[in-house]
């Protein structure tokens, strides 16, 4: 019981900072992913591997990067003096943005894959009937998209919940603020109490388990979409 009141704070920090992350990465993700599956510019290659790079890119890096971009220094202390404060790094909202970087592809990457898969038809079959691109998309393109939409917000939730390296390097370990399940961890394996970090970690393996099952599950769904 003691150890759930210990591991409480970063439980309810993590969980805000993977839904507040989850919900901007859908609605920015959206239009991305369908430029990307949609258009024939030569940009497309250039906005995939910008999309993709944190796939490769060592989060330390990333998180280097932007613990300059959000410091006193950079345009994060700069929109940070608007309410008074000197730096975006070290606070919730810096750990929400660098969130959304890191975890861009695993929402624009399976959006883009069913926008693809659902061909052109079904849009040109609502402009058929009068319907704007508005009205067309959301009431024709969002409903036969709602696999993909459901892939991509448990891989956004679930990578954002899992997140190390770029927490660690524009967040910190500030208990109440920065301090979340992945870093938790850390701190009971640096100070050997390794019955906590079992515990901690035996659930997050059981989530990754889980998320992994929903996400195949609607993987399946998704695939039975086609021209």
């Amino acid at each position: 019981m003691q150890l759930f009141w210990d591991i409480w704070p970063a439980v309810r920090l993590t969980v805000s900072l993977a839904f507040v992350t989850t919900v901007i990465l859908l609605v920015l993700g959206t239009p991305i992913a369908w430029w990307l599956a949609r258009s024939k510019s030569r940009w497309t290659v250039v906005v995939n591997a910008l999309v993709a790079l944190p796939l490769v890119l060592p989060p330390t890096v990333l998180g280097f990067y932007m613990l300059i971009l959000l410091g006193p220094s950079g345009p994060g202390g700069w929109l940070a003096s608007f309410w008074g404060a000197r730096t975006l790094a070290f606070t919730f909202t810096g750990l929400v943005i660098g969130s959304v970087f890191y975890s861009l592809p695993f929402v624009v990457q399976p959006l883009r894959n069913t926008f693809a898969a659902i061909g052109k038809e079904p849009l040109e079959a609502a402009f058929s009937l009068g319907f704007d691109f508005r009205k067309a998309f959301v009431l024709v393109i969002l409903p036969l998209a709602r696999p993909g939409y459901l892939t991509a917000a448990v891989l956004g939730f679930a990578h954002t919940v899992g997140e190390f390296g770029v927490v660690m390097m524009i967040g910190g370990n500030i208990p109440g603020r920065t301090k979340v399940l992945s870093i938790a961890i850390f701190d009971y394996v640096e100070q050997l109490r390794w019955t906590e970090a079992h515990i901690v970690a035996f659930g997050m393996l059981i989530f990754a388990f889980f998320t992994l099952a929903l996400t195949m599950g609607a993987d399946r769904r998704a695939s039975r979409l086609g021209p």
